[in-house]
């Protein structure tokens, strides 16, 4: 989600100054992460997978069985797993943040998730890392959210949400630093480095010096 207030800027007439702006922009789904882990499912489980499908139309154990290869997957790959997804598959949806962060007539403008460590964790880092920010200080940043779970109200019903489609809450609520780090090989090895990354998505050089430039006025 992406918000941006104008309220504290100057030199902008009466309209612009009480206009608030806020954009829900959905960057993953579930269709998005079965396709995701469905490209790293070896051949014979996808079989397994194909093959159980007819009868998991009619059959809850069949269905339990269908899901079993998908949630072994994605709790073995946990957090970078998922943000490998993010990267590929939510790619249209973090091309459209940056552009609004590109967009200095937009500042101040905030972005954030439910708990400001995975979809916001990946923007931030992808932004630090295109403003040249080393990557361990991206990767410190990124693990000031390891408790943000926590500390909300709703821990318990997290936990418990994720519990019920039989994935680890230990690995999932947390924000490692290893996450972060090898994310940011990922990003490397799949893309060149994060200008590769942003070629990709289709955010350009023109659109990349725009969001510098908004990012570093004073």
């Amino acid at each position: 989600e992406a918000f941006d207030d104008r309220c504290d800027l100057c030199g902008i007439d009466d309209d612009c100054l009480n206009r608030k702006e806020r954009h829900f922009v959905s960057l993953m789904n579930e269709f998005k992460y079965v396709r995701g882990t469905l490209s790293k499912l070896r051949k014979r489980d996808i079989a397994n997978v194909l093959l159980r499908s007819p009868t998991a139309i009619v059959s809850k154990r069949a269905r339990d069985r269908v899901k079993d290869v998908f949630l072994e997957e994605i709790n073995d790959g946990g957090l970078p797993l998922l943000n490998e997804f993010l990267l590929r598959f939510g790619a249209p949806g973090i091309k459209y943040v940056l552009e609004l962060c590109a967009d200095e007539s937009r500042h101040p403008i905030a972005f954030y998730c439910t708990a400001g460590k995975d979809r916001t964790g990946m923007i931030a880092a992808i932004i630090l890392s295109l403003l040249g920010v080393p990557d361990e200080a991206i990767v410190e940043d990124y693990s000031l959210s390891a408790n943000v779970y926590a500390e909300m109200n709703d821990h318990k019903a997290m936990v418990g949400a994720l519990s019920q489609r039989n994935l680890d809450p230990k690995t999932f609520l947390g924000a490692p630093p290893q996450v972060m780090r090898d994310t940011l090989v990922t990003i490397r090895e799949s893309y060149g480095d994060v200008e590769g990354y942003l070629d990709f998505i289709g955010f350009g050089p023109e659109k990349r010096e725009q969001l510098k430039k908004a990012l570093r006025a004073e």
